[in-house]
């Protein structure tokens, strides 16, 4: 059973129960959903099979919005997509307008008086250059043609738009969140932290304190205000496909590594967003380059890799969620744990929680524990012991759904439901034999039950126990 967790992106080929069913089977920990192109109705109906099948199976994965956040995007376009030629002149609109090879518009209509002249904007492989300004239009060069496709994120390197990070439909779409008691928001083209605490203060406003925050670095602003985006969110997705717009190719391994370490530091969730698709356009089989690239990322820490486009809109989402399962599973064969784990211990805060976790994670690489059993009302011990990525699994039993989806995307955490807990003494046999039915242990295996006892009174993780089976 895999450590590291899988993120699947939910499009028109896998928004079906049966589909949903299949990657739920197969290994996905998180649903996550896209608003920038699915539809409120689309979400409702997606997270309502999600909820069905979690019932049916009694698997709970955790469900995430993505939130489009201050982009500009592409109006429609006539037969949906046009070809822009390099050297070519095109108007970009304030107004709607049918898009095609001469114009396009867009769905910002401020987008005149936040640019100047000179200015760069990139949509996927297109370039343009502003030339003239108009009243409510641009006249663009393109300096690198392609296809431009209606619906598509306009990105301007370097550029911040004279907007609030939040807008109308974002809020609604926080609002239906709360409503549908999603558990994670994940926030697009995040610049500042306060992008985030605007959000995390309509959250208050509307009493929610399960939902979690996600934010996506996918500009250079958000990489030089990493260190306060991480104090305020409860985890980072990197995505590195937007990073190469504005970043030299070359310079983002190093700052990849440079945010797992700072995020695995702070104890908050990381994720990469990778790239599978060769495998599906060509033989099957990823390039050796697309299965390095997860490996390192997973070598260096991070909790969970993210499929995108290739759960979404490709032919084979199944198939691709298989071989990432054997990439991770035979990387994390590789993993340096002594190393992450005293990574780990010089950033702690000197607390009986922190210290606890340590020697948890400790016992169980030195002793080669099969597993690490946490009774937990809040999830507060699992993350903790996460945080240090031990080498075997942490069964987390919580009678609290919210606290077991909420631990979805936490490495080596397997959240389990539980009735209720009350005895140690039973919590002890509980866990013995879930321990033994979830990991097929066999007689004289050793097992860490950890938490905080007395249950639901102690808030902290006050004991440690050695259970050989």
């Amino acid at each position: 059973m895999n450590k590291t967790k899988i993120i699947a992106t939910i499009g028109p080929v896998t928004a079906n129960k049966d589909t949903l069913k299949s990657l739920l089977e197969n290994g996905v920990d998180a649903f996550r959903i896209n608003t920038t192109y699915a539809s409120l109705n689309f979400c409702e109906q997606v997270i309502n099979y999600i909820n069905e099948l979690s019932h049916l199976l009694k698997i709970y994965p955790a469900i995430i919005l993505d939130i489009k956040g201050p982009i500009v995007k592409v109006g429609k376009i006539h037969n949906g997509s046009a070809f822009l030629k390099k050297d070519d002149k095109i108007r970009i609109f304030m107004h709607q307008v049918l898009g095609d090879r001469t114009k396009f518009s867009v769905d910002y209509p401020d987008l005149v008086s936040d640019l100047s002249i000179n200015t760069t904007l990139k949509i996927d492989d297109i370039e343009l250059k502003v030339l003239e300004k108009g009243e409510d239009y641009l006249i663009c060069l393109v300096v690198k043609e392609g296809i431009i496709e209606e619906n598509k994120a306009i990105k301007i390197p370097n550029t911040r738009l004279n907007r609030n990070f939040l807008n109308e439909q974002d809020k609604e779409i926080i609002r239906f969140a709360n409503r549908k008691n999603i558990d994670f928001l994940a926030l697009s083209y995040v610049s500042y932290s306060d992008d985030i605490l605007e959000v995390s203060d309509l959250l208050i406003n509307l009493g929610n304190n399960h939902i979690q925050i996600i934010s996506k670095i996918q500009n250079m602003p958000a990489v030089d205000d990493i260190d306060n985006i991480i104090k305020v969110s409860d985890g980072i997705i990197i995505e590195r496909k937007d990073l190469s717009l504005e970043i030299p190719l070359e310079k983002i391994p190093a700052i990849q590594k440079k945010i797992i370490s700072k995020c695995h530091n702070k104890g908050i969730v990381s994720v990469v967003s990778t790239d599978l698709l060769k495998m599906i356009d060509t033989s099957d089989y990823p390039l050796r380059a697309e299965v390095s690239d997860i490996a390192n990322a997973i070598l260096d820490g991070s909790d969970a890799i993210m499929l995108s486009n290739e759960t979404a809109i490709e032919k084979n989402p199944v198939e691709t969620l298989k071989f990432l399962e054997r990439i991770i599973k035979s990387t994390e064969e590789d993993i340096d744990y002594e190393y992450l784990l005293e990574k780990s211990i010089k950033t702690e805060k000197r607390d009986l929680a922190g210290s606890l976790a340590y020697s948890v994670s400790g016992c169980a690489l030195r002793l080669n524990c099969k597993a690490i059993f946490t009774p937990t009302i809040s999830g507060y011990t699992a993350k903790k012991i996460s945080r240090y990525h031990p080498i075997c699994l942490i069964i987390a039993a919580s009678p609290n759904l919210d606290t077991i989806k909420s631990l979805s995307l936490n490495f080596g955490i397997y959240p389990i439901l539980i009735d209720d807990l009350k005895s140690l003494d039973a919590i002890i046999d509980k866990s013995k034999n879930i321990a033994q039915n979830v990991l097929n242990l066999k007689e004289k295996d050793n097992i860490i039950i950890t938490g905080g006892y007395p249950f639901k009174k102690i808030k902290t993780t006050n004991f440690m126990k050695i259970e050989e089976l």
